[in-house]
């Protein structure tokens, strides 16, 4: 943890109240998502079901990712934050006292999601405004940091939460964590919309606004593309792991878990040392460099001979994840103009998000029909021509842009 004794973290008591807030809550998330995998597997006694949990938790948000990006650009942004924390601790409470039937279940899943994305694009929006430009790599590093930390601690906490607590009481845990996350984001100063003072336009107007601002800026419009090019290529990594792991190389359960476990390492690993040193790098070439190591590491993993050397390459696979999201959320707030930057962060990871559906998809039809090796290279490929293509394009395009 020394990353976080220096820079934002020690200088900016608004960013550590972020800093807190975000990780606090990201742990309860997991928990969350653990108890209820748990509770619809055990009740519905369907992988169909644990599979439309996850979607509702994913697609919902997605869809509607122009108007949650929009809702942070129009109103106060910590105020924003705040009534997202205190929603989604009202909706974990509904579900954790009836744990309804399945088709309202998924619902209220859908909704708590749907608040946790209007969150996201405010909140990292409130890094461009709370954290000095330089300091803002590192500031991103350590967000990144502490909320994959917390996921990764997450299962760990409602292992232990479970036989004490059950279901309910892990989901009421999740729900104070958004209360206390609420508390602590009382901290952060006023945040409100740097947008024109007086009547404005609908909320379908701005969402359109801020959609049409993403595809007609060269530069945005090749980071979002590259982006979801990345990610649909490379997203179904995780389902092809197992099969390489069991598949090809005929491991058990605990090679297969520690494979799987590889790439949170590297993410950790990365997010560690980005904190350290992501200031003295340039961010248009992190992202092609994280574009290109995600890539070139699921290519090089369909060629590998073992499971240690599969490990390896996906450890390194992380770093060039940590690499991606940071130079991302560092690199956008210095192309838009802070009152569109939470529709462009919304809009981004929205499609983010489908493009990891096309790729469960895509990549589960192609892992019956070849192997896992085989969907490895293809991936890895396909990821590999988008990181050149972005390469190419994007340093043009940010030239063009200079006065």
């Amino acid at each position: 943890m020394l990353v976080l004794v220096a820079g934002p973290w020690r200088r900016d008591p608004a960013f550590r109240s972020l800093f807190a807030a975000r990780t606090i809550s990201f742990l309860g998330d997991s928990l969350s998502l653990v108890a209820l995998m748990l509770h619809v597997a055990d009740t519905a006694g369907q992988a169909l079901a644990v599979a439309l949990l996850l979607l509702a938790g994913d697609l919902a948000p997605a869809l509607l990712a122009p108007l949650t990006g929009a809702v942070s650009d129009r109103w106060d942004r910590r105020r924003v934050m705040i009534g997202c924390e205190l929603a989604q601790a009202g909706l974990l409470v509904a579900i954790a006292v009836s744990l309804p039937p399945l088709p309202l279940l998924l619902a209220l899943v859908a909704l708590r999601a749907v608040a946790g994305h209007v969150f996201l694009p405010a909140s990292r929006a409130a890094v461009a405004t709370l954290v000095r430009p330089r300091d803002q790599a590192a500031a991103n590093s350590a967000l990144g940091l502490a909320t994959n930390g917390g996921e990764a601690l997450g299962p760990l906490v409602a292992a232990a939460l479970f036989p004490v607590a059950g279901v309910r009481g892990v989901l009421l845990v999740d729900a104070a964590t958004f209360l206390l996350s609420a508390l602590l984001l009382l901290r952060l100063p006023a945040l409100p919309p740097s947008g024109p003072a007086g009547p404005r336009d609908g909320l379908l107007t701005d969402a359109r606004i801020g959609l049409g601002v993403l595809w007609r800026t060269p530069a945005l419009r090749i980071v979002g593309l590259g982006f979801c090019a990345v990610v649909a290529f490379n997203g179904i990594d995780d389902v092809a792991l197992v099969l390489l792991a069991r598949d090809t190389f005929g491991a058990g359960d605990s090679a297969t878990a520690a494979l799987l476990a590889a790439v949170g390492i590297g993410l950790l690993a990365g997010y560690a040392l980005l904190a350290r040193y992501s200031s003295q790098a340039s961010m248009v070439w992190l992202l092609v460099a994280g574009f290109a190591v995600s890539s070139v590491g699921n290519l090089l993993t369909g060629l590998a001979w073992a499971v240690t050397a599969a490990f390896a390459l996906q450890t390194v696979r992380g770093f060039g994840i940590a690499a991606m999201d940071v130079a991302t959320n560092t690199l956008l707030p210095r192309l838009v103009p802070d009152a569109l930057l939470g529709r462009v962060f919304g809009n981004l990871y929205g499609a983010i998000g489908l493009a990891a559906g096309v790729s469960y998809l895509a990549g589960g039809l192609l892992l019956d029909a070849t192997s896992a090796p085989v969907t490895f290279v293809l991936a890895g490929a396909g990821g590999t021509l988008a990181t050149v293509a972005v390469a190419v394009t994007l340093p043009r395009a940010l030239r063009r842009r200079q006065p």
